[in-house]
């Protein structure tokens, strides 16, 4: 059975050898030609191989030991040959005595390996030759890492500074390793155990120094998301141990109440560490500490520009000004802002706030902090203007900004040369320099917010110009029905002189009064709703013209009425069906002499759709004019015509799925055939319209 520091040897080496491989894997990925990173390749293979073996040997494979020594070997043979290489590319004058240290070294570490094989003898004790030899393979490593640095001008020396603490970091562990076993005999089997992990530990600072130094022609990148999370898994990783070897010191010294006050301080722990993690303003300390000391500039400008405009796009489904303010206050870790926007006179106004108390301010376009934007398109620093108000040329702060609290910067929206609003950002939740880094990135932050915001500004005018043209069209359909419905009251008067003494005409009359007020009753109602009040439910054609046909009773000619067919139902609002077919029956009364006909015909064609054909012998149309004018909103060629019917019949007939099909010739007359697409024999269960 495997001991425990076995599986720990194991299980060690395993996980250092599948990090060296894999950050192998990298480095030959990322590689650009030889130099310096094709050393470092062959030292991390070699690396990887041998923890390989040592995890072998450990679980007890057999011969595993030799691969050991092998691997181990090959190791130290390409780490030197990488640090030589180093070396040698800064200064050339020193480059034999270490390769000379360095072939004497790895030569006798394989001649002690080929003796041992043999039983050859010669050189005493064959163990404690090796064990010798490594602790000075480790030596000769320290000063090899020393010599690298000392020989680096101090202006490069940042970045092959983490290389050599990760050289030397590793050497000093075998030092201690070997001088030990030197000392005692024999190896410590817990530091031989955790040799391959404190090995692996050094990687990081590796990748550090291949990213700082583009010499080595190996193109290396940590992100910025990638250390900002890795140093905050680290610290948090570091505050559980402590926490941990707290509670479990109390509850060991504790006595009795130690276990109680062990659980009370794991809980506070605990708490603390979630009060941390959910805090944004300690988020915000712990990026702007790695984006201080970790990267030679603050941004990352791609994930930046990125992550604002998945902000801005996510924005217009949302609130995009909210987000816009939320954008721009990310990028500085500001805790809110407000947002102010033109409005039709040019006031500028609040649109929009985020973490700030309401504010009512109302900023004129001529007011000098809005004058001073636009002309210079510079983020205004409160902090700044009032240490050094010289840098502003004289810029005069208004009071209006003295009244918002925390107020920081002042972000001008910018689009194409015109001011259109403003951000004002309220104080960081850190400590935050603002350099010209900053500057540059707000300047072309607000440019795209500005574009979004001026998009945004333009939609909503459309919106509302479209609302205003929907309203003046149901108004000019209102004024096309109450002409018609004058006409009608108009025509009932003129009749009213010659037989107002009938009783019949009387009551004609009262009919008529009454429909023209239900009519207009109506139109008001879809004048108050802004909108057409459609309710469709099953419609008999045969009663619709029956209806029409009554109403224009006292017209001339007289309507003539067809039905071809059994009743025949369609789905449509009634006295918007009403009134479209009345349309086109007026216009054939109206373009026909009082000697003609004009005829009302129902029926139903062989592919089961109603049909209502509507005939005059007027003075027809030309086919240009049916072609280009007929179906176009005000083209008519009636003197008194608002050139509106045709038209709405037309669009109503195409939201039921019908159409209408005109057939004309001057002088002749015009044929205008209604065609309606879905039919049915009844009424769906709906009772029967009233005439």
């Amino acid at each position: 059975m495997i001991s425990d520091t076995a599986q720990l040897a194991v299980w060690g080496y395993a996980l250092a050898a599948i990090a060296f491989f894999l950050f192998g894997l990298y480095v030959l990925a990322a590689q650009r030609g030889r130099g310096a990173g094709g050393a470092l390749l062959a030292a991390l293979m070699a690396s990887a191989f041998w923890c390989g073996s040592s995890a072998l040997f450990a679980s007890g494979v057999p011969y595993a030991s030799l691969a050991t020594v092998l691997t181990g070997i090959a190791r130290e043979a390409a780490w030197f040959w990488f640090v030589l290489q180093l070396i040698r590319q800064i200064d050339v004058r020193h480059r034999r005595w270490p390769a000379l240290i360095t072939i004497a070294l790895i030569g006798g570490r394989v001649l002690t390996v080929f003796l041992d094989m043999s039983g050859v003898g010669i050189l005493g004790n064959g163990a404690q030759n090796s064990i010798l030899l490594q602790l000075l393979s480790g030596i000769y490593m320290l000063v090899l890492a020393e010599h690298l640095y000392r020989t680096l001008p101090a202006e490069s020396r940042w970045g092959l500074k983490p290389l050599c603490l990760a050289l030397g970091a590793s050497a000093v562990f075998d030092i201690y390793l070997f001088a030990d076993a030197f000392l005692f005999g024999q190896i410590d089997p817990d530091a031989w155990a955790i040799r391959g992990s404190a090995h692996a530990l050094v990687l990081p600072l590796i990748a550090a120094s291949a990213a700082r130094v583009p010499g080595w022609s190996i193109r290396l990148a940590v992100s910025r998301e990638l250390a900002f999370h890795t140093t905050a898994l680290a610290a948090s990783g570091a505050y559980l141990l402590l926490v941990a070897g707290a509670g479990y010191y109390v509850r060991y010294f504790g006595g009795e109440w130690g276990r109680a006050l062990q659980l009370a301080l794991l809980f506070f722990g605990l708490l603390a560490f979630g009060v941390v993690v959910f805090s944004g303003a300690q988020r915000a300390r712990l990026r702007v500490f790695i984006n201080k000391h970790l990267f030679p500039y603050r941004y990352d400008y791609r994930a930046e520009w990125l992550k604002f405009t998945n902000a801005l796009d996510a924005g217009e489904e949302h609130d995009l000004s909210q987000v816009t303010i939320a954008a721009l206050a990310d990028l500085v870790e500001s805790a809110g802002g407000a947002l102010w926007l033109a409005d039709g006179d040019g006031t500028m106004r609040v649109k929009a706030r985020l973490n700030m108390p309401d504010c009512d301010i109302a900023v004129p376009a001529d007011d000098p902090a809005c004058v001073f934007m636009e002309k210079h398109g510079w983020v205004l620093n409160l902090e700044e203007y009032r240490m050094r108000p010289r840098t502003y040329e004289g810029f005069k702060l208004p009071s209006w900004l003295y009244g918002i609290d925390d107020a920081w910067l002042v972000v001008p929206l910018i689009s194409g040369d015109a001011l259109i609003g403003f951000v004002v950002l309220l104080s960081p939740r850190t400590p935050f320099d603002i350099n010209w880094e900053v500057l540059d990135l707000l300047k072309t932050a607000q440019r795209q917010a500005a574009s979004y915001l001026a998009r945004m500004q333009v939609a909503e005018a459309l919106i509302e110009a479209r609302k205003f043209d929907a309203f003046n069209r149901m108004s000019a359909f209102v004024v096309h029905d109450l002409k018609n419905l004058v006409a009608q009251l108009s025509l009932m008067l003129k009749n009213a002189e010659r037989h107002k003494d009938n009783p019949e005409f009387q009551a004609d009359m009262l009919e008529t009064v009454a429909h023209v007020e239900q009519k207009m009753r109506h139109l008001m109602m879809q004048l108050q709703k802004k909108s057409a009040i459609d309710r469709d439910k099953p419609v008999e054609l045969g009663d619709i013209l029956r209806r029409i046909r009554k109403s224009k009773s006292h017209d001339r000619p007289l309507l003539s009425l067809e039905i071809e067919s059994e009743p025949l139902w369609v789905k449509a609002n009634p006295e918007r069906l009403e009134r479209v077919i009345g349309h086109v029956v007026q216009n054939a009364l109206d373009a026909t002499d009082d000697d003609g006909m004009v005829v009302a015909c129902l029926a139903q064609d062989s592919a089961g759709k109603a049909v209502v054909r509507v005939t005059d012998t007027g003075c027809g149309m030309t086919p240009e004019f049916v072609r280009h004018q007929l179906f176009k909103p005000f083209q008519t060629t009636k003197s008194s015509g608002m050139g509106i019917g045709v038209f709405e019949a037309r669009q109503y007939l195409l939201s039921l799925g019908g159409e209408i099909v005109v057939d004309s010739e001057p002088g002749v007359g015009t044929t205008m055939t209604l065609l309606f697409s879905e039919v049915t024999q009844t009424p769906a269960a709906e009772p029967q319209m009233e005439e």
